[in-house]
């Protein structure tokens, strides 16, 4: 590993900048479709800068409030002291791959290791029940390890602000491998300024939306034979509500994307349209009635593309 840069009284916004520069280890379970809660197309929106980098919530605030207590508690529990690492790092042989470490600790059997921090609502106990290290945790430490070289790391969690644990990661090579190939794949995607695969998050609508931003009226194209199963799990997904709204959006998003700049699409007996909308809004009609001119001043004219399923 090398260092990339010092992060002493480096200000959020020039690490935001290096995070730029690669992968990091909480991207890790993004990129391998791990992470509940962001999307491949999504980070990598926000790595082509087609996206503000998502600011960090309160779960993310109080982990990074209550690090150093956790930090102490591991050391007083373990003997083991965690020593700070004040810098960015990057793997020597895939420079890609960054990593900002909470520490690292020597472990009386195993050698120097990975050190973090985390904190977990009682909700999520069971995540962490006999020796359990959640999977988006587990791909985030040994994407440190893949940079460090390291052979292992020490995860410990305060759960519920009351129960510590600490568990011991061994370093798996196939992982590791497996981990390199995905992150290439997509930083490769980055460069090139190819997206992810099409999921069914609200990034990649919003994405597919700036892609094709209006249809050419009334074009019409035979869409391949597998727009028929999309349409079948986007009528699944419709008829089964709200908790499908996921699978309905994949679908929803894939048959946008063989449509592109085309406002229909045939399949069989069944028509998929994205048609272009046009609407003026203003907020008062009686601004309209009394003040014609004003309203027609401060009115603004909205484009959009509606989508619908219907029959031929």
């Amino acid at each position: 590993m090398i260092v990339l840069a010092s992060t002493k009284n480096l200000p959020y916004r020039k690490w935001l900048e290096y995070r730029k520069l690669g992968v990091g280890g909480s991207d890790a379970s993004v990129i391998c479709g791990a992470n509940k809660y962001k999307s491949p197309i999504e980070l990598w929106m926000e790595k082509t800068g087609q996206l503000p980098e998502t600011e960090a919530g309160e779960a993310a605030y109080w982990g990074n409030v209550l690090e150093p207590v956790v930090k102490a508690e591991f050391t007083k529990r373990t003997g083991m002291e965690v020593i700070p690492v004040n810098h960015i790092l990057q793997n020597r042989d895939y420079p890609f791959m960054i990593a900002n470490l909470d520490g690292v600790c020597r472990h009386t059997d195993y050698g120097k290791c990975v050190f973090e921090a985390k904190t977990a609502c009682a909700f999520k106990a069971g995540e962490w029940a006999d020796g359990a290290v959640p999977f988006e945790y587990v791909l985030q430490v040994h994407h440190y390890m893949a940079v460090t070289g390291y052979m292992g790391a020490c995860v410990a969690v305060l759960i519920g602000g009351n129960s510590f644990k600490w568990i011991y990661v061994e370093r798996d090579e196939e992982l590791i491998s497996m981990l390199i190939h995905t992150e290439y794949d997509f930083w490769e995607r980055v460069q090139d300024g190819i997206p992810p695969n099409i999921d069914g998050s609200e990034a990649c609508t919003k994405y597919l939306s700036k892609q094709y931003p209006q249809g050419v009226t009334s074009s019409k194209i035979i869409l391949p034979d597998t727009a028929a199963e999309l349409i079948r799990q986007y009528d699944e997904a419709c008829e089964k509500g709200d908790s499908f709204n996921e699978q309905k959006q994949r679908a929803e998003n894939l048959l946008k994307e063989m449509l592109g700049e085309h406002e229909i699409g045939v399949v069989g007996e069944r028509l998929v349209v994205w048609k272009n909308i046009s609407q003026t809004r203003f907020d008062s009609k009686t601004l309209k009635i009394e003040q014609p001119t004003l309203y027609e001043q401060y009115s603004s004219k909205k484009s959009y593309r509606r989508f619908d399923i219907k029959a031929a």
